[in-house]
């Protein structure tokens, strides 16, 4: 039996967040901005059929959007959160065996299922009648087709948002992957791109046929296995289960540069509280921890200073207070007067699940007590994140990142709530 995964992608998913509550963006070129403010990183078509680019600096785009009037907002994480676990769950009613591949994508294997074109369009409709969010549905034998799939029924109308691989003649497949550039490929990003125009590859047909030794001896292994899914053999299975994260980093940049120690710690507080919170949420402990100041690199015109320090901890933990205190004397110890500071972070590393760590025999074990940590979480969850917080965060806001176009959060707020 030829299998039939599907890759269920939304179309221009923040701008689609933000238009479920605002229908009168609709036909109205929008774009999304990253953190404070900088790049574009979500367009609507309107937007795209204007010129502006993924990525681009906003700076670069006012000119245009005054001209014709795009409209540019704020990234809000906790509305696009929400909406993505919503469409995530639906999708999930499809297939037991499926994976959530990022805030906007979601692999389903639908094998067997029988008239699959009929459920594909009713997956589609469902999507759009419970979230407001629409999809497109790519269907291939691999992940990698799957995805080249969705990307056709995203550009052809005619697909009207899914198209199936697997229905293709091998001569239609031949003809339609000679017609698409190599970079559309899961995978090949420009530098690869490139590379590969060296040695004749310009198109996806070209990278299936290719010869496979020269490939992985050029390219490496990771390639090779493109290749094969490419041509219809299964490389990179479905990961049902997500794997415990072996590095947990939470860092920011700067709305507003700061020279403040006090204002770097608090930034610092945030930062712990968030990792650990992941952290716990995993049922891991750490036994490392980096602390990292950034100044701002494009500013050639200002001193320089980006200084890390990575501390071993005497024992694991995921207690916030106790990775806190360490936080807290890592940037003391960091920190030089002088600097225009723009970003710092946290990384949290050696993690392991609770209970398994080497002890040491020079440090005494101390006792675990949870129950502050669960009691934390608890809230957190039941009334939102940063209900509860130690006592060094929240005091300064100086160092917030800059989000002057943010819509509400309609879904997970209480105060924002739409009024009729």
């Amino acid at each position: 039996m030829t299998p039939q995964i599907a890759l269920v992608d939304c179309n221009n998913f923040y701008v689609s967040c933000e238009r479920v509550f605002r229908p009168d963006l609709k036909n109205v070129p929008v774009v999304v901005l990253s953190n404070n403010d900088g790049c574009v990183v979500s367009r609507s078509n309107e937007a795209k059929d204007l010129g502006v680019k993924m990525g681009q600096p906003w700076f670069e785009c006012k000119a245009l959007a005054e001209t014709h009037g795009i409209l540019a907002l704020s990234s809000n994480y906790a509305l696009y959160a929400d909406l993505s676990n919503r469409v995530m769950s639906i999708l999930g009613d499809y297939s037991p065996r499926h994976e959530v591949y990022s805030i906007d994508e979601c692999f389903v294997d639908l094998t067997g299922t029988p008239k699959l074109r009929d459920v594909s369009y009713a997956m589609r409709e469902r999507v759009i009648a419970w979230t407001g969010i629409p999809v497109c549905v790519g269907i291939g034998p691999t992940k990698t087709l799957a995805k080249l799939a969705n990307h056709i029924a995203k550009k052809h109308p005619r697909s009207k948002g899914v198209f199936n691989y697997n229905d293709l003649t091998q001569a239609q497949q031949d003809k339609l992957l000679n017609q698409i550039e190599v970079g559309e490929v899961w995978g090949v990003g420009r530098r690869i791109s490139a590379r590969l125009a060296e040695h004749g590859i310009h198109t996806v047909q070209h990278l299936r046929i290719a010869h496979a030794a020269t490939l992985r001896a050029e390219f490496g292994v990771v390639l090779e296995k493109t290749q094969r899914e490419l041509q219809g053999m299964a490389c990179i299975d479905l990961q049902e289960v997500v794997p415990d994260k072996q590095h947990i980093v939470s860092s920011r940049s700067f709305g507003h540069t700061v020279r403040d120690l006090a204002v770097l710690k608090d930034a610092m507080s945030t930062f712990v509280a968030n990792a650990c919170a992941k952290l716990r949420a995993q049922g891991s402990h750490a036994s490392l921890i980096q602390v990292f100041l950034r100044t701002n690199r494009f500013r050639n015109d200002l001193p320089q200073y980006n200084p890390s320090f990575t501390l071993p901890l005497p024992q694991p933990t995921n207690d916030s207070l106790v990775v806190n205190r360490w936080a807290d004397y890592l940037v003391g110890r960091l920190f030089k007067p002088g600097y225009d500071y723009k970003k710092a972070g946290i990384m949290l590393g050696e993690i392991r699940p609770v209970g398994q760590y080497q002890a040491d025999w020079l440090e005494p074990t101390q006792a675990t007590d949870t129950r502050l940590m669960d009691a934390l979480d608890g809230l957190n969850r039941r009334f939102g994140r940063g209900t509860v917080k130690v006592s060094t965060q929240g005091a300064h806001q100086g160092w917030q990142m800059r989000q002057e176009r943010k819509s509400p959060s309609y879904t997970t707020d209480w105060g924002a709530i739409p009024v009729i």
